[in-house]
C-alpha cells in the first residue's frame, strides 16, 4: 500500500483525549525497545513520524497516527524494562488498559516480539490477556534482518512454540532495515 497522507492526529494519557471519529483503529504492542516506532514508520512509509530511540520507553503516551484520514495505526506504550520510574511505568499499564478494554473502534493489535529471542514472561503475559479479551491478534517478529535468512525458520519456530502460538494466529517476520513482511503485514490490515 502506498501512504500519501499519515500524520500524528493525537496524542493522548487519557479517554477523553481519543479521537471521537468512529474510524477503524490497529494498536501496536510490545515490550520497550521492540520496534514499534520503527515498524509503523516503516509501514507508513516515513522515517521519522513515529518517534525512535535508542533507550527503552520513548513511548509514553498513547499517539494516534492518522493513515489516510481512513484509520488509525496507534502505537501505545512499551511494557517490562523502560527507563523511568516504578510509578510512571504503572501510569503506562494503567493508561494502556483504559484504551484497551474500553475502545469499540479497536479492530485488532499488532503484538511486536523480537524474532532473536524467545518470548518473555511480559510477552506470552500480554498475548494471553489479548486472548482473554477477544481482541483479534497479529503477531509481528521484528528485527528479523539481525538473524540469517538460513536461521529465520528456526527463530520464527522458536518464536511459535515460546509463544504458544494457537491454530489462526498469524506470526509475520519483519524487518523496518528491509522491509520484510511489509507487504504481507499490509495485507491483513487491509482484510480486516
Amino acid at each position: 500500500m502506498i501512504i500519501n497522507n499519515a500524520y500524528i492526529a493525537k496524542t493522548a494519557v487519557k479517554k477523553s483525549q481519543y479521537p471521537d471519529d468512529g474510524l477503524t483503529e490497529i494498536a501496536f504492542a510490545g515490550k520497550s525497545n521492540v520496534g514499534k516506532s520503527s515498524l509503523i514508520n516503516t509501514m507508513l512509509g516515513r522515517k521519522a513520524l513515529a518517534r525512535t530511540g535508542s533507550s527503552p520507553g520513548k513511548t509514553r503516551t498513547i499517539n494516534f497516527y492518522s493513515v489516510e484520514d481512513k484509520l488509525y495505526f496507534v502505537d501505545l506504550p512499551g511494557y517490562g524494562y523502560a527507563k523511568a520510574s516504578k510509578t510512571e511505568i504503572e501510569k503506562w499499564g494503567r493508561m494502556t488498559d483504559e484504551y484497551l478494554l474500553n475502545r469499540e473502534e479497536l479492530k485488532a493489535i499488532i503484538l511486536l516480539v523480537d524474532i532473536r529471542h524467545e518470548a518473555g514472561k511480559n510477552d506470552v503475559m500480554m498475548l494471553d490477556y489479548l486472548r482473554h479479551y477477544g481482541y483479534k491478534i497479529i503477531i509481528t517478529a521484528t528485527k528479523c534482518d539481525k538473524v540469517t535468512r538460513n536461521r529465520l525458520p528456526s527463530h520464527v519456530k522458536m518464536l511459535k512454540s515460546s509463544l504458544g502460538i494457537k491454530e489462526g494466529e498469524v506470526l509475520i517476520p519483519f524487518s523496518s532495515v528491509s522491509k520484510q513482511g511489509r507487504d504481507e503485514l499490509w495485507e491483513v490490515i487491509e482484510n480486516l
